[in-house]
């Protein structure tokens, strides 16, 4: 115990390069925004100050060129399919998605309709699904939190016999 308090006293932090990237990149998610329907309201509510996204270090934004997380609230159709694969495809690597309720995660209650699609799965990977319909923001806020160990579970370099590469 008193080694780790002169090591803090002195102001060293040790840490493997991984821990540190995959640190300050769960504390920075930068989601984009896409909401088609009534998932979409509480999407917005998790921004408010009862659940308040900002304290796990997330923020919207509006562009996907600086997104590193996408989440889908809501009825998708076929037309509007395309648009999240040409948004998705736009958005840098590591990317993430979550699926925000029963119309995103399966068609919900529009699933017979010949022009809703049956889950964004088909379209783009999905890394987290929040069930409900709509689903609560604390609901929202947990799939954050699941994104955030994903992100820290990620290992920066991988080592090919002798050689070390950045991926």
């Amino acid at each position: 115990m008193k080694e780790n308090t002169t090591i803090i006293e002195q102001g060293v932090i040790v840490s493997t390069i991984d821990g540190v990237l995959n640190w300050m990149r769960k504390s920075s998610i930068w989601y984009l925004l896409f909401g088609t329907a009534c998932c979409a309201i509480e999407l917005m509510q998790a921004g408010g100050p009862r659940t308040d996204l900002d304290r796990f270090g997330a923020v919207f934004r509006a562009t996907p060129r600086q997104s590193d997380l996408m989440i889908v609230a809501g009825t998708v159709t076929y037309k509007m399919a395309e648009r999240i694969r040409l948004l998705y495809h736009q958005m840098a690597e590591p990317k993430y998605v979550i699926s925000m309720g029963s119309c995103a995660n399966c068609g919900g209650l529009f699933q017979r309709s010949y022009s809703v699609l049956k889950g964004i799965d088909k379209v783009v990977p999905v890394d987290v699904y929040i069930a409900g319909c709509p689903p609560r923001t604390e609901a929202l806020a947990e799939g954050i939190l699941k994104i955030q160990k994903i992100m820290m579970r990620e290992k920066w370099l991988k080592t090919r016999g002798t050689k070390r590469n950045f991926i």
